[in-house]
């Protein structure tokens, strides 16, 4: 259940259930406010317990929702709501092409949306986070996996402030140094290879993505696509939760990152 307008979903069972008890439910409820509020309060009758998803997304809140959608939890993404006061999830495009550009990759493999998968270029002091159908980020230096599953925020709360004390889950800050603000890439095409029996996504950069940086790291700027592999797996969300690893693949063309996305080997970590 997500409170607000983000959705809620019940057995059949359940429903039956509430069925024949739902009308005058509601009615001894006449102080709650919405649906959701309501329809637990007539669960709570029937017994049934509520299950925090995750994946269900009500965005009460202002800007961009990059920082949101490029560190997804590990869950199903299961619905998207209020996206009508969010900017456009992809640059040059209004709310409703972007999201019919994201039916693309969701087509391909919906189990794997914007599951976010981490890994590092040691020679080149990058971290790299993918956000598989929807964006590639490149920072300089070494983030900690801890701190780059943490939400940026890119956003305002619902009372149009950016500070954390205004959201119910960790978030870290926009850093206003250039050198730290991560090179992102927004996917272009997604298709399956059915002689590889395995995903294509490219991804290619937003505009006007030149921050000011006097370090000695390379610069992730030129790097002009990414392109990430990933195989199926439509049965991901049967097994225990865990991140996908990714890995650097060698290229022979330096402006042109290749990433595998896949099951995490045996002893594989995603640590430095």
């Amino acid at each position: 259940m997500a409170y607000g307008g983000g959705g809620f979903a019940i057995s059949y069972g359940l429903a039956k259930e509430i069925e024949k008890m739902q009308d005058t439910c509601i009615q001894r409820y006449p102080q709650l406010y919405g649906s959701d509020d309501r329809m637990q309060a007539c669960m709570a009758e029937v017994g049934v317990p509520l299950t925090k998803e995750a994946g269900f997304h009500q965005f009460d809140v202002y800007g961009s929702a990059l920082g949101l959608l490029a560190a997804h939890p590990v869950a199903p993404l299961v619905s998207i709501h209020h996206l009508d006061i969010v900017d456009p999830i992809f640059p040059n495009m209004t709310q409703v092409q972007g999201l019919s550009h994201l039916n693309i990759p969701i087509e391909l493999d919906s189990a794997s949306m914007m599951q976010q998968s981490m890994c590092y270029d040691k020679n080149k002091i990058w971290s790299i986070s993918t956000s598989w159908g929807y964006v590639v980020q490149i920072y300089r230096g070494f983030i900690s996996p801890r701190e780059l599953e943490r939400p940026s925020r890119t956003f305002l709360n619902w009372y149009r402030q950016a500070d954390q004390t205004g959201f119910s889950f960790n978030t870290r800050p926009v850093s206003r140094n250039g050198c730290q603000t991560p090179f992102t890439y927004y996917m272009s095409k997604a298709w399956y290879d059915s002689y590889k029996n395995q995903m294509v996504t490219e991804y290619v950069p937003a505009l006007d993505q030149e921050p000011h940086c006097r370090w000695k790291i390379l610069d992730p700027g030129v790097v002009d696509q990414v392109v990430v592999y990933k195989r199926p797996d439509p049965q991901k969300w049967e097994k225990a939760p865990r991140r996908n690893c990714c890995r650097i693949l060698p290229s022979r063309n330096q402006r042109i990152m290749l990433v595998e996305v896949s099951l995490c080997r045996e002893g594989e970590t995603i640590g430095i």
